[in-house]
């Protein structure tokens, strides 16, 4: 042991020198060997030196560590007879941890590394070989274990050395692995980027030609979000591999060492798009860690590449966005005119005039009627509902009949479930009920709308609940560890911005907004409202050392008090929100409730209100008579659905692309497809139930007897999700979903065709028929009566008599059922 003392004190005698003149004369030496690599590559030797730090790194984390370990073992006694081996632990640690210090540092100069993180992991590991100096010389003080004060300093050394060097290695993995490289493997960390979230058709934007600006901007975001997402890990100001940044625009262009990486306009030249589009075992790939790129991924950056790689200002200083106006605007309504004296109609009115657009005539009775059924009730008219609306004289009957229709008070409620269902992302069942991380407000959200509470009621109770609404911003809290932007804080941060302000937060939570003007703090801020301690605010999931402030979005609507409990500061929200001054909160609720009956919003996406609307004085409009009104919901949806703007035909729209274009033009209600409720419902209600009564997941208390005798079925918006309404469009409420996508999918077409469920509901159904009409002539007739409300053209009438004949087999009747059910009549909402 003496001997190793000895010759631990030789080499100290020549290391501290050259560790204290490595740290006086770094800039020094590191220009000297950059020098060396402009006129070509670094000498061999440095190079393979430097390759060595990640072999002998091991060494001092494993045995200080252990050393550490050992220690704690001796405490009552240090002369313990593991001294000797401790002592050789520390000894051999130390050494180690000086000599990776030396490497890592030539490796760092000659190498392709560079950013924050590669300096903390440096200084940390110079400072810990440092560190590992002054415990050679307590050891040292301490060797005979009489000098108590020298065992003490000796151990608290000890101790921090293990520490330190412990947060050394982590960042050094990090440097090679990524940040994320431990954590992103436990599932409750699962990133929540999908390639699927980029939701842009490449084709459309082809079709344009010259992109504008807003269109540029929309490119360039997904192309960041998918360098976000995979290339930041070796590619920004945390890691700089290959002096290549991929964070920002003038980073972007300037390429690494070996030049431009964008060559825009030309793909082909671009070793960007070449790198990524390689096999994944070749040894250039990109990204080198992790999953390559998908498809989709690799079309967009290589479109946008191919169109210039547009990076317009607006991309970069978001300050540039529009931010729409917070405060409500009254507009005077302009003088009737032409008959027109809604002002719902005046308004579209003079949006027609300076489009040139004509009125059309107002549709027909049996459309209106199915319309309206539909859009409060979610029902189909049955065959005596039309010929009652037909034989009605009243000159407001249309008027009258959606009055009428609003106040079926269970059936409007039932229908418009499935609406706050999708958005309050609320269900029966799924993650985190089990658990107890999850709660329903079915109860209280049915019971709502049934009372027709009025919705700065509604909002208030959702931000500020008791037992029975706590469940929209309690998120769902899952088990173990999970993401910073997927804490329940931060969910319920997401969720309100979203539903109830028309705002996406959900790339705020994780950095500066790409396609906004929030910043990652104010997102932070935000949250910090809905939690129980401060949150410390993390990008990209590393925390930035820095506590968030508590703040609403719009600080002119108030100030929260940061030093308040919870309750107090979602008390203080709620009040803030729900104030007639947040115009934004009023203008999204009318922006989606227009967009659920006419098929596409004022503004598109309904979740961006800052975009532009088509009107923006219909909109204004008809935010500040909803307050006028009591912010009274169903007064909202009668006064749409009288309006002759809701009357006007149906327009077909061929790409979905169209409807959250910023050329949009309105011309009247947007075809529809039937949600998978309705169509459930239609299915139930005409021929057999789809769902039995045991499969109600939510009874409501207050059904009146009079309409449980005409609704005996279970309706489909209070059943749990289920493999037919999933195919059919209902989404996983995990998450807030506020639309529906009305085209039709080849997991629909299949479900229609050939699933379990519809085919035994038909075949139950078809058996029943048969019994009760024999006739197939009666058959038909009733079929295309109950479905379509309507008799069958003499040409339907005789092809389907064709396939059934006079005395047809259930057989035959489930065939007619079926092709009836897949005509766009019964599918879409015209």
């Amino acid at each position: 042991m003496n001997k190793l003392k000895n010759t631990g004190n030789a080499f100290l005698g020549l290391i501290v020198p050259v560790l204290l003149c490595l740290l006086l004369a770094q800039g020094t030496l590191a220009a000297g060997l950059q020098e060396n690599t402009e006129t070509g590559s670094p000498f061999w030797l440095w190079k393979f030196l430097g390759r060595l730090h990640p072999l002998a790194v091991h060494f001092p984390v494993s045995l200080l560590l252990f050393a550490a370990l050992l220690e704690l073992i001796t405490l009552k006694n240090f002369k313990h007879k593991l001294r000797p081996g401790i002592d050789l632990l520390v000894w051999a640690g130390v050494l180690g941890a000086v000599l990776a210090a030396l490497l890592g540092w030539l490796l760092a100069t000659v190498e392709d590394y560079g950013g924050s993180t590669l300096g903390i992991h440096q200084w940390t590991g110079i400072a810990t070989a440092a560190l590992g100096l002054v415990l050679l010389f307590f050891l040292k003080k301490s060797a005979d274990g009489n000098n108590l004060q020298a065992v003490r300093i000796f151990r608290v050394v000890l101790f921090v050395s293990a520490i330190g060097v412990s947060v050394a290695g982590h960042f050094g993995a990090s440097l090679t692995h990524g940040e994320d490289y431990l954590t992103s493997t436990f599932p409750w960390n699962e990133d929540t980027y999908s390639p699927e979230d980029l939701n842009i058709d490449l084709v459309a934007f082809g079709e344009e030609g010259e992109l504008s600006e807003q269109k540029q901007v929309e490119l360039v975001g997904k192309v960041r979000a998918v360098f976000a997402h995979n290339c930041y890990k070796c590619h920004s100001d945390a890691k700089i591999k290959g002096e290549l940044r991929l964070d920002e625009r003038e980073y972007v262009f300037e390429g690494g060492e070996s030049g431009p990486v964008v060559v825009p306009g030309d793909p082909g030249k671009s070793e960007l798009v070449r790198r990524i589009k390689l096999p994944v075992d070749h040894k250039e790939v990109m990204p080198s860690k992790g999953d390559v790129l998908s498809s989709d991924e690799i079309a967009l950056i290589s479109f946008w590449v191919e169109r210039g790689a547009p990076w317009p200002d607006a991309a970069s200083e978001v300050s540039e966005y529009r931010v729409a106006e917070l405060a409500p605007r009254r507009p005077n309504v302009p003088a009737p005119r032409k008959g027109l004296d809604q002002p719902i109609d005046i308004w579209v009115d003079e949006y027609f005039q300076e489009k040139d657009i004509d009125w059309n005539e107002p549709v027909d009775d049996k459309t209106y009627l199915r319309r309206i059924f539909l859009d409060i009730t979610g029902l189909q008219p049955s065959p005596e509902d039309y010929q009652a609306f037909a034989e009605d004289s009243r000159p407001d009957k249309r008027a009258a009949w959606v009055e009428t229709l609003l106040n079926r008070n269970d059936d409007y409620a039932t229908h418009w479930m499935t609406f706050w269902n999708d958005a309050l992302r609320n269900d029966y069942t799924g993650t985190g009920y089990i658990t107890k991380g999850r709660f329903a407000i079915t109860d209280w959200l049915y019971t709502s709308l049934r009372e027709n509470k009025p919705y700065d009621q509604f909002v208030r109770q959702l931000l500020d609940p008791d037992e029975k609404s706590r469940g929209f911003i309690a998120g769902i809290r899952w088990r173990g560890d999970v993401n910073a932007s997927q804490v329940t804080e931060m969910q319920a941060a997401q969720n309100v911005g979203q539903v109830i302000l028309g705002l996406n937060l959900k790339c705020a939570s994780c950095h500066d907004s790409f396609i906004s003007d929030w910043k990652l703090e104010e997102a932070y801020a935000f949250a910090n409202i809905f939690a129980d301690t401060t949150l410390e605010v993390s990008r990209c999931e590393k925390p930035i050392g820095k506590k968030a402030s508590t703040k609403i979005l719009w600080e002119e609507l108030g100030e929260i008090d940061s030093t308040a409990s919870r309750d107090k500061k979602l008390e203080q929200l709620a009040e803030y929100l729900v104030q007639p001054a947040n115009g934004r909160m009023y203008r999204t609720i009318v922006n989606r409730i227009w967009k659920q009956m006419m098929g596409r919003g004022l503004v598109e996406p309904a979740d961006e209100m800052d975009n532009l609307p088509w009107s923006q004085d219909l909109l204004d409009w008809m935010a500040t008579d909803f307050e006028d009104n009591g912010y009274d919901l169903k007064n909202l949806i009668y006064k749409i659905a009288t309006s002759q703007a809701y009357q006007q035909p149906a327009v077909a729209i061929e790409n979905p692309q169209i409807l959250t274009d910023e050329e949009f033009v309105f011309e009247g209600m947007v075809t529809r497809r039937l949600t998978a409720e309705q169509f459930a419902d239609g299915v139930s209600q005409n021929i057999e139930p789809l769902f039995a009564m045991e499969d109600l997941k939510y009874r409501p208390n207050e059904l009146a007897v009079a309409e449980q005798s005409t609704m005996p079925f279970a309706r489909a918006a209070l059943v749990a999700n289920n493999s037919f309404l999933k195919a059919l469009g209902r989404p996983n409420r995990e998450v807030v979903s506020t639309s529906r996508d009305s085209q039709a999918s080849l997991l629909q077409a299949l479900e229609l065709t050939n699933g379990e469920t519809l085919n035994q509901a038909l075949k139950a159904g078809a058996q029943k028929w048969k019994e009760k009409y024999v006739d197939g002539d009666i058959i038909v007739h009733e079929t295309y009566r109950q479905l379509l409300g309507r008799e069958p053209h003499q040409k339907e009438f005789n092809v389907a008599m064709e396939v059934l004949g006079e005395n047809p087999e259930p057989a035959a009747i489930q065939d007619l059922f079926w092709a009836v059910l897949l005509l766009p009549e019964f599918q879409l909402i015209y």
